[in-house]
């Protein structure tokens, strides 16, 4: 009697948020005896910290496959990772590819599966800034219009695909599989203190910072800016700012790292892990970000939250959670910040779903739906 042919998942990643996206929808698609998956790294962020260290604090086993593609100009490295995956698609084809988020290789991944007649599933689909100068949001729109799964994580985000002409029996919410992985390691990342220690904070003395979105670091009139709108708060408290490689880069071509260093209160770091970074954000009093990820950890954490830009594509953390959206407003930020530190911040809910399940749910659905289009 010949066994039962697996259904092969092929899972694309390539940068530090994909990763922890994806660990927990890993551990649950291995749950189900009828699928194979294997996990491909396009190498989008290649070294140790924004890597390495990520798989190791989220208990992912290295990669099946690892392109290698590194740096470069979007079009240059969409290009790369869609030949090199494309390649290796052609070697040995899924029945389907699952792609993370809204980075270069999201797009890449799925547009060199979908031009071979692969379904490609996408996990956090339906965010939407409306701000077409972020290569996210043009990476989020094009993933999810060649999708044949799509999975949100926010009702709100359905509403979003709906609008867009995208076919409902596609649309599946779940959750977030980065609230997953937040709640499954908040033991471990709450008993470091390494960090703290080194830094000579105490819990709850100071903010924590994430500059790195292009559109900001790319433009000296913009860092500039950014400059003096975080005097709002580090006048106020120290802020630590664990400095993302790219932005440190740009920092010193646009000649701005002495004013960065020194700006009062501001504590710069190298770049951390994912359990070092969450302990901070876990121990902050208040986190400052133009991340969209860490929009919807703080909200889970309750910890407050101000978003450096004038929009955001996760408006469900300012609807239900911890987040305002201050821009690059110096008088709006020490405002806000001046309430937070006078006990008077916004307090948030934990939004529908977001109970470290969704990762079972996705798994579930296509455990269900692929064997029944195998039969």
């Amino acid at each position: 009697m010949s066994k039962t042919r697996k259904i092969r998942i092929v899972c694309g990643v390539g940068a530090r948020p994909n990763f922890v996206k994806i660990a927990p929808i890993l551990r649950s698609l291995k749950r189900y005896s009828r699928l194979a998956t294997r996990l491909v790294h396009t190498g989008q962020h290649y070294d140790r910290v924004m890597s390495e260290a990520f798989f190791e604090d989220l208990g992912i086993a290295p990669p099946d496959v690892f392109l290698g593609v590194g740096s470069g100009s979007h079009g240059l490295q969409t290009g790369k990772i869609m030949e090199k995956f494309e390649e290796f698609l052609l070697a040995d084809p899924p029945e389907l590819v699952l792609v993370v988020g809204d980075v270069n290789s999201t797009l890449a991944c799925a547009l060199a599966a979908v031009k071979l007649h692969i379904p490609v599933a996408h996990v956090e689909a339906g965010l939407r800034s409306y701000n077409r100068e972020m290569p996210e949001e043009i990476n989020r729109v094009l993933t999810d219009q060649i999708s044949d799964f799509l999975f949100t994580t926010s009702r709100g985000a359905g509403e979003n695909l709906l609008r867009e002409g995208v076919d409902e029996k596609k649309i599946f919410f779940v959750g977030n599989t980065m609230i997953d992985s937040l709640r499954k390691s908040l033991p471990r990342a709450e008993r470091r203190s390494r960090f703290l220690r080194e830094l000579e904070l105490a819990p709850g003395s100071y903010a924590l910072l994430t500059l790195h979105r292009p559109e900001v670091v790319d433009s000296k009139e913009r860092l500039e800016k950014a400059l003096k709108a975080l005097e709002g708060a580090a006048e106020l408290l120290p802020v630590v700012y664990p400095v993302h490689p790219r932005t440190r880069k740009r920092f010193s071509e646009l000649g701005l790292e002495k004013r960065f260093r020194g700006l009062s209160n501001l504590i710069l770091s190298p770049p951390l892990g994912y359990l070092d970074f969450l302990h901070l954000m876990i121990r902050s009093r208040m986190v400052l970000t133009d991340s969209g990820g860490i929009q919807e950890e703080t909200t889970v954490l309750g910890v407050p939250c101000l978003t450096l830009r004038e929009e955001t594509e996760r408006p469900v953390t300012v609807e239900k959670g911890t987040n305002i959206v201050v821009g690059l407003d110096r008088g709006k930020i020490r405002r806000e910040t001046e309430k937070i530190l006078g006990g008077k911040g916004k307090k948030g809910k934990i939004p529908e779903l977001w109970d470290g399940k969704a990762a079972s749910r996705i798994a579930r659905i296509l455990s269900e739906r692929l064997s029944k289009n195998s039969k």
